[in-house]
């Protein structure tokens, strides 16, 4: 099993492109390989509401560094979950939207999403019942 970050290289899959072994890593393995990692899922569900500028993206996610949303964008795009659009106006414009294959993500996005609303109630609960039997 193969599967590590790769130095920014030159080639067309991207400055980040990963490596990863396709014909012997699991099926699980290789959705993490592309949408693994803190700020991926939670830049996809916002790509799901459709096109967003660079800085509404970083608005809508205001714990992660813009260094990181760029990174994060760069290796959705090289996978070919997402796509950049560059304006040639003054200042630049830049805007992502997902691909039809990103799109496709839309349902395990879903459950994600529900799962982490019945995480945070139950996380909730468990701290307000500690601190009632104090």
């Amino acid at each position: 099993m193969t599967y590590a970050i790769l130095p920014k290289s030159k080639d067309k899959a991207g400055p980040m492109a990963r490596k990863y072994d396709w014909r012997t890593g699991s099926n699980v393995e290789a959705t993490l390989s592309v949408i693994g990692g803190r700020w991926k899922p939670v830049i996809l569900c916002n790509l799901l509401v459709g096109r967003l500028r660079f800085g509404e993206l970083c608005r809508n996610m205001p714990n992660a560094t813009q260094r990181m949303i760029t990174l994060q964008l760069r290796e959705l795009e090289a996978d070919g979950v997402i796509q950049r659009h560059v304006y040639a106006e003054v200042p630049p414009r830049v805007e992502y939207e997902l691909t039809d294959f990103g799109r496709s993500l839309a349902p395990v996005l879903s459950v994600m999403r529900e799962w982490g609303i019945a995480f945070k109630k139950r996380r909730l609960s468990e701290t307000e019942n500690a601190a009632s039997t104090l």
